[in-house]
């Protein structure tokens, strides 16, 4: 199998496993890349993929997209459906796996827990080698597990970040945390993390915010942007109000009836925004703010007389 297809189904298999509702092709059209442009060629290939996660055992539900009427087609792979189970693993398996772990280790013991879990004991043989694991990852994680506080250099600024999780997505790592310099609940991509990361707290220095931390949305208007954040509001045509209101949910709605969906959206990324409603081509209009739309408008006439 190709490196790019390998690529493209763990990227699948990765936006699909855990979602809280079912995520239509379309969606999954955006989020993963690798996809033909054109239509018929990528529905054929994501037929292919659906074919190849359920022949290699990964159980795909199909369910319709809560809220759509007519009904629209959606996937999803619920984790306690996928998780490992119990393997039942007898002395002798639980010893080869034992010595399999010896051979190579991790950073951290990680392999070893693993081993634990299982049933295995430690194993007497020295590691043959050791795979170097990311001390700025190893800081996080601890941070997250005991709530201890961390400070890091992101854009140039010394932040101090109460660790609410992290999330590993599209090959990277990002940490979710409460800023005290930013003084709100904010996403950082650990790769960007300059100096590195420090504990800075003895651990249970913050307690957790009650409600569980929504999953990291990878939004184009708002991911990788540092421009001013401006409110932005659209309308879509009714053909696909339904879709959209799925993928962006209630809170983003200002009204939506037989006229079509409005929605505002918070406009941190410019470009990325801009990419993704002309995706809608022309069932999708920008409203406001006037500066927004002058700019839009300007690039489109921008490319057409080129």
């Amino acid at each position: 199998m190709a490196q790019a297809k390998i690529e493209r189904l763990i990227t699948l298999m990765n936006a699909l496993l855990g979602a809280p509702r079912p995520v239509t092709a379309a969606e999954l059209r955006r989020r993963v890349p690798g996809y033909p442009d054109e239509d018929a060629s990528f529905k054929r290939a994501f037929e292919r993929d659906k074919d190849e996660l359920r022949e290699m055992g990964v159980p795909l539900l199909v369910e319709s997209v809560p809220g759509t009427d007519p009904p629209i087609l959606g996937y999803r792979i619920r984790p306690r459906d996928y998780e490992l189970r119990d393997p039942g693993l007898d002395a002798e398996e639980l010893e080869a796996l034992n010595l399999a772990a010896a051979v190579v280790a991790s950073d951290g013991g990680m392999g070893q827990r693993a081993l634990f879990k299982l049933g295995g004991v430690a194993a007497a043989t020295a590691p043959v080698a050791e795979i170097p694991a990311d001390p700025d990852l190893v800081a996080a994680f601890t941070g997250v597990a005991e709530r201890r506080s961390l400070r890091f250099g992101y854009h140039g600024v010394e932040r101090v970040v109460n660790p609410y999780r992290l999330e590993f997505l599209r090959g990277r790592w990002y940490l979710n945390g409460f800023d005290h310099v930013r003084g709100e609940e904010r996403w950082y991509r650990m790769s960007r993390v300059e100096g590195g990361v420090a504990l800075d707290t003895p651990p249970s220095a913050f307690e957790r915010p009650v409600e569980a931390v929504p999953g990291l949305r990878l939004d184009p208007w708002v991911l990788g942007g540092h421009t001013d954040p401006v409110t932005a509001e659209v309308w879509f045509d009714p053909a696909v109000a339904a879709a959209v209101r799925a993928e962006l949910g209630d809170a983003q709605v200002v009204s939506d009836d037989d006229s079509g969906l409005v929605v505002s959206l918070v406009v941190t990324n410019r470009e990325g925004f801009r990419s993704w409603l002309l995706a809608f081509l022309d069932r999708a209009e920008l409203r406001s703010p006037p500066e927004l739309r002058a700019e839009l408008v300007g690039w489109l006439e921008e490319v057409a007389a080129r």
